[in-house]
């Protein structure tokens, strides 16, 4: 089996589907304990790195609006609700 792919190289995508079937795994109940704790292990650092990289993306989101002077000016990004 080949080593691990480190979690901090990982893409958002690769990451979460890695979890996935981390989740899989443990929730099948069919792993030894040592395994089913290194396998947990790596299914909280997956997790935290996609909640990293969730929130730089979202650190990313601007836009472009008028300002007071005419200009265009950089704010967050604000959905509104429908």
């Amino acid at each position: 089996m080949s080593k691990p792919k480190p979690v901090e190289k990982m893409t958002y995508e690769e990451a979460f589907e890695e979890l996935k079937a981390v989740v899989e795994q443990l929730e099948s109940g069919e792993l030894p304990l040592e395994e089913s704790l290194a396998l947990f292990e790596r299914g909280q650092a997956l997790s935290q790195h996609c909640s990293e990289l969730l929130e730089k993306a979202q650190l990313k989101l601007k836009q472009l609006v008028p300002g007071p002077s005419g200009d265009l000016e950089e704010t967050d990004f604000e959905i509104e609700d429908a």
